[in-house]
């Protein structure tokens, strides 16, 4: 788990971390439930690195020069 908190770090990971504590500490003083939930969990995310914080909301584009990836050959047929 330390190990989680202390690499990894990017700039979107920071921000998700800034932003939700900002939210979650704001509505601390508020007293807004929803926003606790709702800070808390992007400051989660943040700091423990896991969801769109960690890198993963787009899928990995594959290079075709990876080892263990093929080059796939296409032939187009026409209709007539």
């Amino acid at each position: 788990m330390i190990n989680r908190i202390l690499t990894g770090w990017n700039i979107p990971r920071a921000f998700y971390l800034v932003i939700g504590s900002v939210i979650f500490i704001q509505s601390i003083v508020q007293v807004e439930w929803l926003g606790i939930a709702f800070g808390g969990y992007f400051a989660s995310m943040g700091l423990f690195g896991f969801g769109c914080a960690a890198g993963k909301c787009y899928p990995v584009s594959r290079k075709t020069n990876e080892p263990g990836t093929a080059n796939l050959d296409f032939e187009e047929i026409k209709k007539q």
